[in-house]
């Protein structure tokens, strides 16, 4: 069965790639969307505005993708829960009141969100609880993240994704176990902690590694993202599996693979 996308912020290094991908696989593109000025200078056959309530009104069946920024995407997806259209959502950095209004949306819309849609960090995120519950409570956890230097949010979405995943396993409260800052006379590291650290500079796509460190030993596990055609492939995958779901929650690449 066939199925369209709308691509929102297509001028972005997410939006091209996804479009590119598209194109690699004869996937209907019903339009993109973008800010004007972005708009004008992009030489496309594809149907275009900057306007989203109209696109989506003229194609309420078509797969919205977004990675835009949280503002934004709450924007498009409470459209797309008038007009019908399903939305696969990978933007990160939502507060816990954003993320409540996508929750309440899901009742009634077809949405999906995942802070990463690569296969990689979908199968670490299902082998996390076990690989904690199996080293016990000897090991203390930080986790790593690396992107590049115009990535707005910090840590990325991937490292919280990561490290709520283990703070569920360890049966710890996230707010509390989480660090993001350790300077000063800090004293000795909490039982109970997560550290979640963050690097910005250049062009990196994204690098994620879990450090679990005990009694003489000291394991570490990296996901690497080579291309941004990864995730690009994950968005396309779930936008035509989400055609043939229900509402009543988000969704996500587990969803997705499973």
């Amino acid at each position: 069965m066939g199925f369209s996308v709308i691509i929102v912020g297509s001028s972005g290094r997410m939006g091209k790639a996804v479009i590119e991908r598209a194109q690699k696989q004869d996937i209907t593109i019903s339009a993109i969307i973008d800010r004007q000025e972005r708009l004008s200078k992009l030489q496309t056959n594809i149907p275009s505005s900057s306007n989203y309530k109209d696109i989506f009104s003229k194609n309420p069946t078509s797969v919205v993708i977004d990675f835009t920024n949280p503002k934004t995407s709450l924007s498009l997806a409470k459209e797309a829960n008038k007009v019908g259209n399903p939305i696969i959502i990978g933007t990160t950095g939502f507060n816990s009141s954003e993320f409540d209004e996508l929750k309440n949306l899901a009742k009634t819309s077809l949405l999906f969100w995942a802070s990463n849609m690569s296969v990689g960090i979908t199968a670490l995120i299902k082998l996390l609880p076990q690989i904690t519950k199996n080293l016990g409570q000897n090991y203390d956890i930080d986790i790593l993240e690396a992107h590049h230097n115009k990535k707005k949010d910090a840590p990325s979405g991937t490292a919280i994704t990561l490290a709520k995943t283990i703070s569920d396993a360890k049966g710890w409260n996230f707010e509390e176990s989480s660090c993001y800052h350790r300077e000063g006379f800090i004293g000795e590291r909490p039982d109970t902690e997560i550290g979640i650290q963050t690097i910005r500079g250049g062009d990196i796509i994204g690098s994620h590694k879990i450090y679990f460190m005990g009694p003489g030993e000291c394991i570490e596990i990296k996901h690497q993202a080579l291309s941004r055609e990864t995730f690009a492939q994950g968005a396309l995958q779930a936008a035509k599996w989400i055609t043939q779901q229900k509402p009543g929650k988000i969704y996500t690449m587990t969803d997705v693979l499973s």
